[in-house]
Protein backbone atom coordinates (compact mmCIF):
# COMPACT_ATOMS: atom_id res chain seq x y z
CA UNK A 1 0.00 0.00 0.00
CA UNK A 2 1.26 3.46 -0.84
CA UNK A 3 0.67 6.10 1.54
CA UNK A 4 -0.14 9.28 0.01
CA UNK A 5 -0.57 13.01 1.07
CA UNK A 6 -2.31 15.40 -0.77
CA UNK A 7 -1.29 18.93 -0.40
CA UNK A 8 -3.61 21.74 -1.69
CA UNK A 9 -5.54 24.73 -0.69
CA UNK A 10 -8.19 24.32 -3.35
CA UNK A 11 -11.07 22.15 -2.32
CA UNK A 12 -12.23 21.22 -5.55
CA UNK A 13 -8.45 20.45 -6.73
CA UNK A 14 -8.37 18.33 -3.22
CA UNK A 15 -11.40 16.17 -4.12
CA UNK A 16 -10.61 15.39 -7.23
CA UNK A 17 -7.48 14.17 -6.20
CA UNK A 18 -9.32 12.49 -3.52
CA UNK A 19 -11.56 10.82 -5.48
CA UNK A 20 -8.47 9.88 -7.86
CA UNK A 21 -6.75 8.34 -4.89
CA UNK A 22 -9.70 6.29 -4.19
CA UNK A 23 -10.13 4.25 -7.16
CA UNK A 24 -6.54 2.76 -6.98
CA UNK A 25 -6.31 -0.10 -4.22
CA UNK A 26 -2.45 0.30 -4.07
CA UNK A 27 -3.13 4.02 -2.98
CA UNK A 28 -3.63 4.99 0.86
CA UNK A 29 -4.90 8.44 1.49
CA UNK A 30 -3.05 9.84 5.09
CA UNK A 31 -4.37 13.18 4.50
CA UNK A 32 -4.81 16.54 3.13
CA UNK A 33 -3.44 19.77 4.29
CA UNK A 34 -4.32 23.41 2.85
CA UNK A 35 -1.33 24.54 3.76
CA UNK A 36 2.85 23.57 3.35
CA UNK A 37 3.49 24.83 6.96
CA UNK A 38 0.64 22.13 8.14
CA UNK A 39 2.09 19.35 5.69
CA UNK A 40 5.68 20.20 7.07
CA UNK A 41 4.48 19.57 10.84
CA UNK A 42 2.81 16.24 9.27
CA UNK A 43 6.02 14.54 7.24
CA UNK A 44 7.57 14.44 10.52
CA UNK A 45 5.03 12.36 12.47
CA UNK A 46 3.88 9.88 9.74
CA UNK A 47 5.40 7.87 6.86
CA UNK A 48 4.33 9.30 3.80
CA UNK A 49 5.22 7.94 0.32
CA UNK A 50 4.08 10.03 -2.36
CA UNK A 51 2.94 13.65 -1.87
CA UNK A 52 0.61 15.58 -4.57
CA UNK A 53 1.76 19.00 -4.03
CA UNK A 54 0.35 22.32 -5.12
CA UNK A 55 2.93 24.50 -5.64
CA UNK A 56 0.84 28.01 -5.46
CA UNK A 57 0.41 27.78 -1.37
CA UNK A 58 -0.43 30.26 1.06
CA UNK A 59 2.76 31.76 3.07
CA UNK A 60 5.12 28.70 1.81
CA UNK A 61 5.02 27.31 -1.56
CA UNK A 62 5.40 24.17 -2.61
CA UNK A 63 8.77 24.51 -3.65
CA UNK A 64 9.61 26.26 -0.52
CA UNK A 65 8.45 23.14 1.26
CA UNK A 66 10.51 21.07 -1.04
CA UNK A 67 13.77 22.48 -0.03
CA UNK A 68 12.94 22.74 2.93
CA UNK A 69 12.27 18.83 3.45
CA UNK A 70 16.07 16.99 4.10
CA UNK A 71 14.53 14.02 2.86
CA UNK A 72 11.43 14.30 1.16
CA UNK A 73 9.48 11.38 -0.21
CA UNK A 74 8.16 10.68 -3.68
CA UNK A 75 6.54 13.79 -5.40
CA UNK A 76 4.07 14.98 -8.22
CA UNK A 77 3.92 18.57 -8.30
CA UNK A 78 0.32 20.38 -9.16
CA UNK A 79 -0.25 23.57 -10.37
CA UNK A 80 -2.70 25.51 -12.64
CA UNK A 81 -0.06 27.52 -14.73
CA UNK A 82 1.81 25.32 -17.20
CA UNK A 83 4.91 28.00 -16.86
CA UNK A 84 5.14 26.63 -13.52
CA UNK A 85 6.25 23.21 -14.71
CA UNK A 86 9.85 24.73 -15.85
CA UNK A 87 10.73 25.24 -12.55
CA UNK A 88 10.00 21.56 -11.28
CA UNK A 89 13.33 20.79 -13.61
CA UNK A 90 15.45 21.68 -10.28
CA UNK A 91 13.78 19.23 -8.06
CA UNK A 92 13.46 15.60 -8.37
CA UNK A 93 10.13 15.24 -8.39
CA UNK A 94 7.96 12.77 -10.28
CA UNK A 95 5.59 14.47 -12.33
CA UNK A 96 3.95 17.70 -12.34
CA UNK A 97 -0.03 18.02 -13.50
CA UNK A 98 -1.58 20.92 -14.89
CA UNK A 99 -4.85 21.77 -13.18
CA UNK A 100 -7.77 20.74 -14.28
CA UNK A 101 -6.14 17.52 -13.92
CA UNK A 102 -7.51 14.26 -16.13
CA UNK A 103 -7.39 11.16 -14.55
CA UNK A 104 -5.37 9.63 -17.26
CA UNK A 105 -2.34 11.69 -15.85
CA UNK A 106 -2.91 11.11 -12.45
CA UNK A 107 -2.39 7.55 -13.69
CA UNK A 108 0.80 8.37 -15.86
CA UNK A 109 1.97 9.75 -11.97
CA UNK A 110 1.33 7.07 -10.28
CA UNK A 111 3.03 4.71 -12.77
CA UNK A 112 6.12 6.92 -12.51
CA UNK A 113 6.16 6.17 -8.96
CA UNK A 114 6.27 2.38 -9.50
CA UNK A 115 8.69 3.01 -12.19
CA UNK A 116 11.31 4.48 -9.88
CA UNK A 117 10.64 2.26 -7.05
CA UNK A 118 11.40 -0.61 -9.62
CA UNK A 119 14.03 1.42 -10.74
CA UNK A 120 16.09 1.58 -7.42
CA UNK A 121 16.43 -1.69 -6.92
CA UNK A 122 18.60 -1.88 -10.10
CA UNK A 123 22.46 -0.95 -9.00
CA UNK A 124 23.95 1.13 -11.13
CA UNK A 125 27.09 -1.01 -11.37
CA UNK A 126 25.77 -5.00 -11.71
CA UNK A 127 28.23 -8.20 -11.98
CA UNK A 128 27.23 -9.92 -15.14
CA UNK A 129 25.20 -12.71 -12.97
CA UNK A 130 23.15 -9.46 -12.22
CA UNK A 131 22.49 -7.68 -15.01
CA UNK A 132 21.46 -10.93 -16.35
CA UNK A 133 18.58 -11.18 -14.27
CA UNK A 134 18.23 -6.92 -13.89
CA UNK A 135 14.68 -5.55 -15.04
CA UNK A 136 12.75 -2.75 -14.88
CA UNK A 137 8.84 -1.91 -15.08
CA UNK A 138 7.74 0.71 -17.76
CA UNK A 139 4.28 2.24 -17.94
CA UNK A 140 2.63 1.13 -21.24
CA UNK A 141 -0.79 1.80 -22.37
CA UNK A 142 -2.78 1.08 -18.76
CA UNK A 143 -0.27 -1.96 -17.35
CA UNK A 144 3.12 -2.51 -16.28
CA UNK A 145 5.52 -4.23 -18.71
CA UNK A 146 8.80 -5.81 -17.07
CA UNK A 147 11.65 -5.22 -19.63
CA UNK A 148 14.78 -7.36 -19.06
CA UNK A 149 18.05 -4.54 -19.15
CA UNK A 150 19.66 -7.24 -21.14
CA UNK A 151 17.30 -6.96 -23.92
CA UNK A 152 17.48 -3.33 -24.51
CA UNK A 153 19.11 -2.15 -27.48
CA UNK A 154 18.94 1.66 -27.29
CA UNK A 155 16.59 4.36 -25.98
CA UNK A 156 15.47 7.42 -28.11
CA UNK A 157 14.66 10.72 -25.37
CA UNK A 158 11.06 12.23 -27.17
CA UNK A 159 10.59 15.04 -24.86
CA UNK A 160 8.82 13.56 -21.59
CA UNK A 161 8.95 10.18 -23.15
CA UNK A 162 10.97 8.17 -24.15
CA UNK A 163 11.33 4.99 -26.68
CA UNK A 164 12.70 1.77 -25.35
CA UNK A 165 13.97 -0.83 -28.34
CA UNK A 166 14.29 -4.03 -27.66
CA UNK A 167 14.72 -7.39 -29.14
CA UNK A 168 10.86 -8.11 -29.01
CA UNK A 169 10.24 -3.98 -30.53
CA UNK A 170 10.32 -0.71 -29.43
CA UNK A 171 7.77 0.88 -26.42
CA UNK A 172 7.01 4.02 -25.97
CA UNK A 173 6.66 5.26 -22.21
CA UNK A 174 6.13 8.23 -19.94
CA UNK A 175 9.76 9.16 -19.00
CA UNK A 176 12.62 10.83 -19.18
CA UNK A 177 16.20 10.22 -20.23
CA UNK A 178 17.55 12.07 -18.02
CA UNK A 179 16.23 10.27 -15.33
CA UNK A 180 17.16 6.45 -17.09
CA UNK A 181 20.63 7.33 -17.21
CA UNK A 182 21.02 7.74 -13.64
CA UNK A 183 19.39 4.68 -13.25
CA UNK A 184 20.80 2.08 -15.68
CA UNK A 185 23.93 0.21 -15.20
CA UNK A 186 26.92 2.52 -16.00
CA UNK A 187 28.68 -0.29 -17.08
CA UNK A 188 26.41 -1.57 -19.53
CA UNK A 189 24.65 1.71 -20.82
CA UNK A 190 26.29 5.20 -22.16
CA UNK A 191 24.63 8.10 -22.99
CA UNK A 192 25.65 9.43 -26.64
CA UNK A 193 23.72 12.03 -27.53
CA UNK A 194 21.21 14.51 -25.95
CA UNK A 195 18.37 12.62 -27.55
CA UNK A 196 20.10 8.60 -27.26
CA UNK A 197 21.10 5.55 -24.69
CA UNK A 198 22.86 2.96 -26.01
CA UNK A 199 23.25 -0.85 -24.49
CA UNK A 200 27.26 -1.28 -25.06
CA UNK A 201 26.79 -4.77 -25.37
CA UNK A 202 24.79 -4.49 -28.24
CA UNK A 203 27.28 -1.58 -30.29
CA UNK A 204 28.24 -2.92 -33.13
CA UNK A 205 31.34 -0.12 -34.01
CA UNK A 206 31.24 3.49 -33.81
CA UNK A 207 33.23 6.90 -34.79
CA UNK A 208 33.76 10.71 -33.34
CA UNK A 209 30.22 11.17 -35.34
CA UNK A 210 28.08 8.21 -35.00
CA UNK A 211 27.52 4.96 -33.27
CA UNK A 212 26.54 1.35 -35.28
CA UNK A 213 23.86 -0.70 -33.89
CA UNK A 214 21.71 -3.48 -34.44
CA UNK A 215 22.10 -1.96 -38.18
CA UNK A 216 20.78 1.50 -37.00
CA UNK A 217 23.44 4.48 -36.99
CA UNK A 218 22.80 6.98 -34.29
CA UNK A 219 24.35 10.34 -33.93
CA UNK A 220 26.88 11.14 -31.43
CA UNK A 221 26.90 14.68 -29.45
CA UNK A 222 29.60 16.83 -29.50
CA UNK A 223 29.38 16.98 -25.29
CA UNK A 224 29.33 13.08 -25.31
CA UNK A 225 32.61 12.16 -27.57
CA UNK A 226 35.06 11.44 -24.37
CA UNK A 227 32.74 9.21 -23.29
CA UNK A 228 32.98 6.72 -26.29
CA UNK A 229 37.04 7.74 -26.35
CA UNK A 230 37.49 5.91 -23.01
CA UNK A 231 35.73 3.21 -24.03
CA UNK A 232 38.55 2.67 -27.13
Amino acid sequence: MITCLIVEDEPLAAELLKSYIEKLPDLSLVGHCDSSLEAFSLLQQQHIQLIFLDIQMPRLTGLELLSALKNPPAVVLTTAFREYAVESYDYDVLDYLVKPIQFDRFLKAVGRYYQRQSAQQVPTQTSPDAFEQAYLFFRVDREQQKVWLKDIQYIEGLGDYVKIFTEAGPIITYERLSYLEEKLPVEHFIRIHKSYIICLDKMQSFSGTEVKIVGKRLPVGRMYKDRLGKIG
